[in-house]
């Protein structure tokens, strides 16, 4: 059974407006061109990959295509 909020009538106290930090929604989707490869990767690699996802309730496709995404920034910078 669910405990039901009891909501009171006292003073808030001073109440303070907070500057809006969140980027527009059009800065949120981060949409990149993707190109469909296909790859031939080792089992213990992909084992690793997908366990680590399975904690952090992500695709360990996405991690995989973050590492090279990471990997690639960095040595096109340094070229």
């Amino acid at each position: 059974m669910k405990r039901r909020m009891k909501y009171t009538d006292e003073p808030l106290g001073t109440l303070k407006p907070v500057r809006d930090f969140l980027p527009p929604p059009d800065k949120l989707v981060l949409k990149e061109d993707q190109v469909k490869v296909t790859i031939l990767l080792s089992k213990k690699s992909v084992d690793f990959f997908k366990s680590i996802a399975r904690q952090h309730h992500t695709s360990y496709q996405k991690m995989i295509r973050r590492v090279i995404d990471i990997y690639s920034s960095h040595y096109r910078s340094g070229a």
